[in-house]
């Protein structure tokens, strides 16, 4: 991370989003010298975009850099990654036992359900003879009968998730499909049914090469068409009834459409887990003197002299927006996870597994 003495003379380039709270705390850089004061604010409706800062010397060059993504699918780097990523993500999957989603009735699965009497015409190989052979009459061993569950795969391809603070860490696009492939992966093993959204619906995935193989390619091929317009959210009426939609995004849209989204999907019904990503310098803002922020999706221009007078305000408006968007999900029977590109992918990939486990059970398997 960036952390410069607002004395210096080093400018940087920098990425940061979102651009709202900068916005709403803008007005309070002139008690840059002063520990700031005053009451909370709300948290922020409106999480515009990402932004892209500079910091230009005395000279007009530039001394120190934080490794950025231009604008663009930068879709040939992306598929020079995608075979590491399919590896971590069937290596990851290899070490989360994905389990059944059992009916908790008889039928063809694996899992033992129960021992019943032997009908006249049963045939002989449904006999358990070890458990007959304990009493007088003959018994058939049932399994307990698995529904497949269908899973929606949305990752949001918007210029915002084309980002990361420094070399070091992942871009949030990156970390996103990692996330995604790891998840269909788990679900691939246990026979589940995983599809692949696109902002004009179900995609055709390539021919050629195992389900997941197909569902990366695919993915890849969204990525390398993805405009500077692509959408943060999906459409609603694209999503078949009862079906599960993991959504990756950093989630930085109109509040006012999330909000339409997470109500349509619930509508349908739908059950939507919804993974929050975001690099943590969007969460700290670790930056120091002046800043010049422009945007990533076409935002204007934001100038800060003493950006780090903002921080602890801008800390508390992350995690009040945070709260608003768990309180959203909840609301319309949704769940969410967040997830920092420093961090590993586990956990946040444990917490997802068991929300959609929990939600198969609650909604009985219709899936």
């Amino acid at each position: 991370m960036l952390s410069l003495p607002s004395s210096s003379n080093i400018w940087a380039d920098i990425l940061l989003s979102p651009a709202s709270l900068l916005q709403r705390l803008k007005g309070r850089t002139s008690q840059a010298t002063s520990a700031l004061k005053g009451s909370d604010r709300a948290a922020t409706q409106d999480f515009s975009a990402s932004l892209h800062g500079r910091q230009p010397d005395d000279s007009g060059n530039n001394a120190l850099s934080v490794q950025g993504t231009h604008l663009g699918p930068q879709a040939a780097a992306l598929a020079a990654r995608l075979p590491d990523m399919l590896l971590k993500a069937n290596r990851i999957a290899a070490t989360l036992h994905a389990g059944q989603h059992g009916q908790r009735r008889g039928g063809g699965g694996e899992a033992f359900w129960q021992y019943r009497q032997a009908q006249p015409g049963e045939p002989a190989v449904h006999i358990d003879w070890r458990q007959s052979a304990r009493s007088t009459q003959t018994y058939v061993r049932e399994t307990e009968a698995e529904a497949p569950q269908t899973l929606l795969l949305w990752c949001d391809l918007s210029p915002s998730m084309q980002w990361r603070s420094h070399s070091s860490l992942p871009e949030k696009r990156d970390r996103a499909l990692l996330l995604q492939l790891t998840v269909a992966a788990l679900l691939l093993r246990s026979g589940e049914r995983v599809r692949l959204l696109t902002p004009a619906g179900l995609a055709t995935l390539p021919t050629g090469g195992s389900p997941l193989e197909r569902l990366a390619l695919g993915l890849l091929r969204i990525a390398e068409t993805a405009e500077h317009s692509y959408p943060a959210l999906p459409v609603a009426a694209y999503i078949p009834r009862h079906a599960h939609l993991l959504i990756t995004s950093d989630f930085l849209c109109e509040d006012a459409a999330l909000h339409t989204v997470l109500r349509q999907l619930a509508g349908v019904p739908s059950a939507a887990h919804l993974i929050h990503i975001y690099d943590p310098a969007e969460r700290t803002l670790p930056y120091q003197g002046r800043v010049s922020f422009e945007g990533l999706e076409q935002e204007a221009p934001l100038d800060l002299p003493h950006v780090q007078s903002l921080r602890a305000d801008y800390e508390k408006q992350f995690l009040a927006r945070h709260n608003a968007l768990a309180a959203q999900a909840a609301r319309y029977g949704h769940s969410l996870v967040t997830h920092c590109t420093q961090d590993s992918p586990l956990s946040c990939l444990l917490a997802v597994q068991n929300t959609i486990r929990h939600k198969a059970a609650q909604k009985g398997d219709r899936l």
